[in-house]
């Protein structure tokens, strides 16, 4: 009879149980990276509460108003208004077509009122008669110093502009009875406040500009502009 030793027993014991081995697990490191999620969250929003209390403080400190943009003076280089040399195509006594000649300068007037710089934009205004575009007034950007006014210059050249069928017959009529030409400028400036050294959301400012020139005299009858738009 052959009796195996208990160093053979234990072995064979090993053998029928395998070792376990040790299981790491992924745990921790997701609950790390939802917890620097949650710094970084609380720190975002800490951030933007702080900005807005800054601009709360600001704007109670500052607290700034809306710019003012004027249309301040009308010169007139001259104003001519042509009817066609050969009106064959129109009835007798009503023009087909009239041509306006034009050469006006705009003086603005921009005005600061508040405590900080402003920031104007580059702007484009529409002179119209009747509502037909005649031509465009530049004025470009600029930043204007706190409790400044400031005067801006531009020049709406017109050359020959034809005007057809019934505006034609105003504007001859205006011309030659009246001795008055209309005309409307308009157009939005956007400003930014500059507060230590950042720029707030645009500010839109309107002028709706109604002026009347004589042909005759080459000279300005009259000029008025309404707030929120034209009120003659």
């Amino acid at each position: 009879m052959t009796t195996r030793s208990s160093g053979d027993h234990h072995g064979n014991a090993a053998s029928w149980y395998p070792q376990r081995r040790p299981h790491y697990g992924y745990g921790g490191g997701s609950a790390s990276f939802r917890g620097c999620c949650c710094c970084l969250f609380l720190l975002l929003t800490f951030l933007a509460l702080l900005a807005l209390a800054v601009a709360l403080v600001v704007v109670l400190v500052v607290k700034p108003r809306k710019p003012q943009f004027d249309l301040n003076q009308v010169s007139v280089q001259y104003l001519l208004v042509a009817s066609p040399t050969s009106p064959a195509a129109a009835p007798a006594g009503v023009p087909g077509a009239a041509y306006l000649s034009l050469n006006i300068t705009l003086l603005f007037t921009a005005v600061n009122p508040n405590k900080v710089g402003i920031r104007y934009g580059a702007t484009a205004f529409d002179v119209m008669y009747h509502g037909v575009p005649l031509g465009v007034a530049a004025v470009p950007g600029f930043e204007q110093p706190a409790h400044s006014t400031r005067l801006l210059q531009t020049r709406v050249i017109v050359d020959h502009f034809n005007v057809l069928q019934a505006d034609a017959q105003d504007l001859i009529r205006d011309a030659a009875i009246r001795d008055s030409v209309e005309l409307r400028i308009t157009g939005d400036v956007g400003a930014k406040i500059l507060v230590l050294g950042f720029s707030s959301p645009k500010v839109q400012v309107s002028v709706d500009c109604a002026i009347a020139i004589s042909p005759r005299s080459q000279s300005l009858k009259y000029k008025h502009c309404g707030v929120d738009g034209l009120s003659v």
